[in-house]
């Protein structure tokens, strides 16, 4: 039998730690108690945002599942940001920054305090990744569970409507009364944003690797089901404990081949690459751009979720979630079946007995009629992007667009410019030091973006940015440009009237400019000021690695 007790032992065991004893009567713990395993649970309950103003309540049943297992569960707290509430601010240069503040924290409190394992319950989309780079970090025994996903607003509304609500006000199709409305009904109560944005992407993607229990990424946030799952996360990580099965062992190669293809097949978020790149370096996976590329030539888009699609997460929860999804996948041999989960059972093991969506359902298309026949995630490089970005192309926008450039050197002066009515047919809007480093902390250009919507130029103009996009983000639009501007890339060199051209079919994105010429220009050109000499935005700036790395602040350490 494992030793359960392998972390804790050394804190609370013998007559000198009757300190750390003492320490711990006075938080609740008894004698039985300190013979048994220390689950540390950590939260990222927030009154700061609805994504999360409920995981108190799933920590305290997580906890009650690790004690009827026969562990003994502690609680803390790590930090939270709400996007939805800092985008389009100065604030949403913290946003990618807290991920790394959230695994810091989890890797500080569970090392320090002697956890035996983790279970880490995150509701929002840097929470999430934080969570799961923490625990891969410690390698212990340990399990993610969702916070779980919103319910509709009224008229199908959720947070991206409000978003482009503003959109349609600047374009004169929405009064502020009617502004106003959607505003007060779009977001009912707690849980995470509700399409197939970041939040939600992540979750499944979660799910696929191995790291949460069957069905813990399509669960509504206040459901019976949700709190099941937080009971039945303690008993399972006891049997991980007993098992010793850790992060290391699930976390593999074929386990994030498995989450990248689930991403794929749901529509999911750009941000989906970011965070899992990150991961992966956690754990010390290999990969790579490349592999985004080499997948998603074989995995079709086949949910029509929002926000390119038509459907609300809680929409494909009631029809069974991303456990029928990914049965499909499995059986059409694009899942590595044999990966070990957190179940202490492999993928194909847990999926065995999952019953296929119903026959009527119109949100999962079949392998031969899908959205989109390829990822819908594509890795473009060309003279613009040498180490490359990331585009989000469902084929709805077309496959190419050739356009003017007409440039920005923040995301305040660009989206005053589309409100505004500068922004015209045929524009490619370049959104430049919002990257990692030049930020710093390469904020979502959701407001942006959402105005592009809002404006009814969806079709019209295409949108690229060395900073990164929302899940909710859609239309033409290429992020992750790396080099980043700050470093000398070759997007700091555009200029007003230069023609781009985006290309999906091949995979390309291209300054319409004689490489003599970007010579040229980058001799000339001069680094900005950084914007910020103290404080955690420098530190991060100066740890930060490229966005096509996962910005991850280890890697050159």
């Amino acid at each position: 039998m494992t030793d359960k007790r392998k972390y804790s032992s050394k804190v609370v065991d013998g007559i000198e730690k009757a300190p750390a004893r003492a320490m711990l009567r006075a938080v609740g713990f008894t004698d039985a108690d300190f013979t048994k395993p220390q689950i540390g649970v950590a939260s990222t309950w927030s009154m700061v945002t609805p994504c999360n103003m409920h995981i108190n309540t799933l920590a305290e049943q997580a906890c009650q599942g690790v004690d009827e297992a026969g562990g003994k569960g502690v609680i803390f707290n790590t930090i939270t940001i709400s996007d939805g509430i800092s985008n389009g601010t100065e604030g949403m240069k913290y946003s990618l920054v807290s991920r790394e503040i959230i695994a810091d924290s989890i890797e500080a409190v569970a090392g320090c305090e002697g956890f035996d394992g983790l279970i880490t319950i995150g509701g929002c989309d840097k929470n999430m990744p934080g969570c799961l780079i923490g625990m891969a970090r410690l390698n212990r025994p340990g399990i993610f569970v969702y916070g779980g996903t919103i319910q509709p607003g009224a008229n199908r509304t959720d947070i991206i409507s409000v978003f482009e609500a503003v959109g349609q006000h600047a374009r004169g199709d929405l009064s502020p009364i009617a502004v106003k409305q959607i505003e007060e009904t779009a977001i009912p109560g707690p849980g995470s944003c509700g399409g197939m944005y970041t939040a939600n992407t992540m979750a499944s993607a979660i799910e696929a690797l191995g790291m949460s229990l069957p069905g813990s990424s399509a669960q509504e946030a206040v459901s019976s089901s949700k709190a099941n799952d937080c009971l039945h996360a303690g008993e399972a990580l006891l049997t991980l404990l007993e098992r010793d099965i850790k992060p290391s062992d699930i976390m593999t190669r074929e386990a994030f081949e498995n989450a990248i293809t689930v991403v794929i097949a749901l529509g999911g978020s750009t941000n989906a690459v970011l965070h899992l790149l990150a991961m992966a370096h956690a754990i010390g996976v290999d990969l790579t751009l490349d592999d985004f590329t080499r997948i998603g030539k074989r995995v079709p888009v086949l949910a029509d979720l929002r926000p390119s699609g038509k459907y609300m997460m809680s929409e494909l929860i009631s029809i069974g979630g991303i456990q029928p999804l990914m049965k499909m996948l499995l059986d059409q041999g694009l899942l590595h079946k044999d990966c070990l989960t957190v179940t202490g059972k492999t993928l194909s093991e847990n999926l065995a007995n999952v019953p296929p969506f119903p026959d009527d359902q119109t949100i999962v298309r079949s392998f031969d009629n899908p959205i989109k026949a390829d990822s819908h995630l594509m890795v473009l490089k060309g003279n613009l992007a040498p180490e490359g970005s990331v585009a989000k192309i469902t084929g709805k926008e077309g496959l190419t667009f050739t356009g003017t450039a007409k440039v920005f050197h923040s995301e305040e002066q660009a989206l005053e410019a589309i409100l505004s009515g500068s922004i015209v047919k045929g524009d490619v809007i370049v959104i430049r030091y919002e990257g990692p480093r030049g930020g710093p902390g390469m904020r979502e250009m959701l407001s942006p973006t959402s105005a592009v919507m809002g404006k009814g130029l969806g079709d019209d103009v295409a949108l690229i940015t060395d900073g990164r996009f929302s899940g909710g983000s859609h239309g033409f639009v290429v992020g992750h440009i790396t080099p980043e501007a700050i470093d000398g890339g070759p997007i700091a060199i555009i200029e007003d009237g230069d023609q781009i051209t985006i290309n999906a079919e091949n995979s390309e994105i291209t300054l319409h400019l004689s490489n003599e010429e970007i010579d040229s220009r980058l001799k000339q050109w001069q680094a900005p000021t950084a914007r910020y000499s103290r404080g955690l935005l420098a530190k991060y700036a100066k740890t930060v690695s490229s966005a096509s790395e996962g910005a991850v602040t280890d890697k050159y350490l």
